[in-house]
Parts: C-alpha cells; sequence; structure tokens
C-alpha cells in the first residue's frame, strides 16, 4: 500500500482545502498519515487519514492572533524549527513515498530532501508568479529595516543551511517549490497568465463528497435564499450580525441562513424574524449550492467556494488576503464589497438587490462557476498527487 503523508498545520484555513483530496486518495486505497495538531484530530481522522502529532507553538484556532506582520512570520518560523524534529521522529520508521505539504509545513520539503522523497506543496493560497520577488522587493526591505525582521530573516536562512536546503532563502523554500498544486481556483490568482504551468497547477477547490459534514433543506416558502457567514475565525461581530437581520429579516420572498460562530450568543442579536435561521455553523457548501446570494468574508475558502457554486457574493473582507480576494471577486464582476465595521443595514440591503437583480452578474457567475468546475476537483488533484509517485 502507497504511504503518502500529508503536512499541515493547526488552522481551519490550512487544513479544511485539502481534506476532500486525503478522503479521495484514501478510497482509492492508499495509506495516508496527516502531521497536526491532535485538536485537528476529529477532521483527519474523519477524511479517512491517521494522525501524526505534533507540538505546535501557534496560536489555537480560538486564540487571537497578532496583527504584527513579523511577529507573524516569527511565530511560523519557530513552530517550523521545532516541527522538523519531529517530523523526523514521527517518520523515520514509517518513512512514506510522498510528502504532501501545505506551505506553512515546508518542514516536511526539507525532510523529503534528506531522505530522498518527493515532496509536492498544497498551496491553499496565491502562488508566485514569474517577477514575483522583484514586486515583493518593497515590503521584505521594509520588514528587514526592522531589526526584528532582519533577525527573522537571518534566521530562517540559517535553519535551511543548517540543513542542507536546496533553497538559499525564505521566498525561495516557500515560495518556489519544486512542484506544486494550487488549491485555488485561477480565477482568484493574482497574475495568473505569469504563474510557470510546469510547477504550478491549479485543482481548487479540490472539492469531493461532503455529505458527512450534514445537509441542508431550502424551506419550501423561501423564494431566494441568503448565506451570512465570516468563516470560522473572524466570527466575533454580533453588532454586524444584527445589522444583517435588520437587512435582511424583513426582505420580502428572502429567507437568511446566519452563521454567527461559537463566539456570539445568540440572544445579542435581539428579536430574530421567521425568515432568518441562526447557527453557529451550518455545512456551507451544502447551503451555497441552494443559496442565491453570499455574503462571506472573502476568505480564500468561501471565495472559492462561492466561484464553484456560481453565487453572487457581498464580501466583507476582515484581515490578511481577505482584501485581496474581494478586490478580485469585484474586479470577476461576481461580487460588491462593503466596509462591514461602516456598513448600514440600507447599505447592505441595497447592495443585495442590486447584485442580484443585474443579469450581467449573474451571467458572469455562472461563466466563472463553468471554468471553476472544469479546472478544479478533488479526483483531479488526486490523479496529479497520483503521478508524482515514484514509479
Amino acid at each position: 500500500m502507497t504511504h503518502i503523508a500529508v503536512v499541515s498545520i493547526p488552522a481551519h484555513g490550512h487544513v479544511n482545502p485539502s481534506l476532500d483530496l486525503v478522503r479521495t486518495l484514501v478510497n482509492r486505497g492508499h495509506r495516508v498519515t496527516y502531521a497536526n495538531a491532535p485538536g485537528f484530530a476529529a477532521a483527519i481522522e474523519g477524511a479517512g487519514a491517521e494522525l501524526k502529532p505534533y507540538r505546535s507553538g501557534l496560536p489555537s484556532p480560538d486564540d487571537t492572533w497578532t496583527d504584527d506582520p513579523i511577529e507573524q512570520l516569527t511565530l511560523f518560523l519557530d513552530d517550523a524549527i521545532t516541527m522538523l524534529p519531529q517530523l523526523r521522529a514521527a517518520f523515520t520508521d514509517d518513512r512514506p513515498d510522498l510528502f504532501l505539504y501545505d506551505i506553512a509545513g515546508a518542514p516536511a520539503r526539507l525532510l523529503g530532501e534528506q531522505w530522498s522523497i518527493p515532496a509536492v506543496q498544497l498551496s491553499s493560497t496565491f502562488v508566485a508568479w514569474d517577477g514575483y520577488e522583484q514586486e515583493m522587493a518593497p515590503a521584505i526591505e521594509a520588514i528587514r529595516a526592522d531589526p526584528r525582521g532582519a533577525d527573522y530573516y537571518d534566521r530562517f536562512t540559517a535553519w535551511l543551511t543548517e540543513n542542507g536546503s536546496s533553497a538559499t532563502d525564505s521566498i525561495a523554500f516557500q515560495g518556489r517549490p519544486p512542484r506544486c498544486l494550487a488549491l485555488i481556483p485561477e480565477a482568484l490568482q493574482p497574475n495568473a497568465d505569469r504563474v510557470d504551468p510546469s510547477i504550478y497547477t491549479f485543482v481548487g477547490p479540490a472539492l469531493g463528497d461532503r455529505s458527512a459534514q450534514g445537509s441542508w433543506q431550502r424551506p419550501a416558502t423561501a423564494e431566494k435564499v441568503l448565506l451570512v457567514s465570516l468563516g470560522s475565525a473572524f466570527t466575533r461581530h454580533a453588532g454586524f450580525y444584527r445589522r444583517c437581520v435588520t437587512a435582511f429579516g424583513s426582505l420580502p420572498g428572502w429567507h437568511t441562513v446566519l452563521q454567527i460562530g461559537r463566539h456570539v450568543d445568540p440572544a445579542e442579536l435581539g428579536e430574530i424574524p421567521d425568515s432568518v435561521e441562526v447557527h453557529p455553523w451550518v455545512p456551507q457548501l451544502a447551503v451555497l449550492e441552494q443559496a442565491d446570494a453570499f455574503l462571506t468574508h472573502a476568505g480564500m475558502g468561501g471565495s472559492s467556494e462561492g466561484l464553484y457554486c456560481g453565487t453572487p457574493m457581498i464580501a466583507a473582507p476582515q484581515a490578511a488576503d481577505q482584501f485581496t480576494n474581494a478586490s478580485r471577486l469585484a474586479e470577476l464582476g461576481v461580487a460588491r464589497v462593503v466596509d462591514s465595521a461602516i456598513v448600514t443595514a440600507d447599505e447592505l440591503r441595497a447592495a443585495l438587490l442590486e447584485l442580484t437583480g443585474d443579469a450581467t452578474v449573474l451571467a458572469r457567475c455562472a461563466d466563472v462557476r463553468r471554468q471553476v468546475r472544469e479546472q478544479g476537483s478533488a479526483e483531479r488533484a488526486a490523479d496529479l498527487v497520483e503521478a508524482e509517485l515514484p514509479a
């Protein structure tokens, strides 16, 4: 039985995109192990993989991340440095035939080079393009100008050198893998025409059977359905949810599914009309496949699934790559962007009606949906993984 080892970090945005691929590989008869923190055991084992636990120093999904980019980079580097010996111990007597590693699970690339095992990156975010390093140079120099940033880059280079890496700096190590499957739609990728197709293949979203996550049934009385979700990490926004209830709760013909996460008490939302159902979590894809609109924080997962379902989107970005995603969705002609901190209920309602009443938007959504489905699936991703296995 072929042994494929997946390596990632304890973060939903880094684990969820590959789970359908893992499940598909298991169903094809491969043995799949998965190195991650014990807190993700249920999701990993639910996909049919065997957990290889490691101790992570990263904040848990329920913790608040720092907004300082240098502190964020340092956290990832510290975790990678402590991850490598744990991976070596976990796999020394159980060596895989192939490593699949998340961009933040890059120590697997080092181990693969040391053990002559092929390693394929699974990127849950944007990949590098021709000219990427030159365009990123001003931002990198700004980080280097801070003594903490200079120390980060020096430590990263020293770590790579000590471990005999073929890459000599952090950008090359993480951004220039020998082979990469991008688990995002090509439509979301900046400068996609400058991405090397011999290295990077877009297979996202790599979706498969998600019936285990549960189902959702569109009410018979609902003329149209709106899903509101700010994902899994950026959900502490009771005030915004209250504005959504006001904006959409009395809208004739509309039924709203409101996901509020685990940190907001439904009682904080006030009186909830019958046309609004409130949940801490919903099977997002099951709802999206029946929805007429999607109010999203524009995380990579939500953006990808919205495109996959051809659902018009209102993007309310909160942090990180969400702002880039939101802008890209608007450029594609499938979304309107709002500022969740200041947008009013009236403005939300107007954005929804304008978006869903525009025939050009609906036609563009259908066109992008077709493109995304032609490129992405768990089955196609699994085919490409199997092509990288040693003969």
